[in-house]
């Protein structure tokens, strides 16, 4: 079973955690995200389709691949989106001390403030695979905004057809829904049918598309 939205009683478990974005009235906002990068070809692709629409999105960096792949990152900053952290392992919280997983973090971060015109006073963190503990949150939080989802794609998912993908991911957007896609090889298939579609059908029905 896919659960694009977590229950609200899930998302609560979990304290100092950000699942939707803010809405002005009259306002219909949409929070684009994209996971796992930057690496060659997707995330050059992800970039090439937001401005389409002229589009911002914020872009959760794995800090391995912000080291291999710098100049794509400044490509992503200087198309006016938002590099953010996303470990520099690709680490779960549930299977990583506390010790350890800050560490990450915090490499992650040293690695993306050296690529920003200066340090972000309280930058973006998504944990990988939302997995986090709540010891984790207390520690993070007081320096990160810790970010998570609304709206989960499941590009990710190559067992997952395209039109479904799709369909699935409109059913649950609404205004303020932080959406999850991945600009990564895994994701790739899907990626590159789905998000096409999505970005015009969203468009058509008067969203905009905000960083976080």
């Amino acid at each position: 079973m896919r659960l694009h939205r977590l229950p609200e009683i899930m998302q609560r478990w979990l304290p100092h955690t950000e699942w939707r974005g803010p809405v002005r009235a009259g306002e219909k906002p949409l929070y684009l995200t994209f996971d796992d990068g930057p690496i060659p070809d997707e995330t050059p692709f992800v970039l090439e389709q937001l401005a389409q629409y002229g589009a911002r999105a914020t872009f959760f960096c794995v800090g391995d691949n912000l080291d291999k792949h710098p100049d794509i990152a400044r490509q992503v900053l200087a198309a006016g989106h938002r590099l953010a952290n996303h470990t520099f392992h690709h680490v779960s919280g549930w299977r990583t001390p506390l010790p350890q997983y800050l560490a990450d973090v915090q490499r992650c971060q040293q690695t993306l403030d050296a690529l920003l015109p200066q340090p972000e006073a309280h930058p973006l963190l998504r944990p990988p695979y939302g997995r986090l503990t709540r010891a984790q949150a207390a520690a993070l939080h007081p320096g990160y905004r810790l970010i998570m989802w609304d709206v989960l794609t499941y590009d990710y998912d190559a067992t997952y057809p395209p039109q479904t993908c799709l369909r699935a991911a409109l059913a649950h957007t609404r205004p303020g829904s932080i959406v999850v896609f991945h600009d990564s090889q895994k994701a790739r298939q899907n990626l590159r049918a789905v998000l096409p579609r999505y970005l015009e059908a969203c468009a058509e029905q008067g969203y905009s598309f905000e960083v976080l």
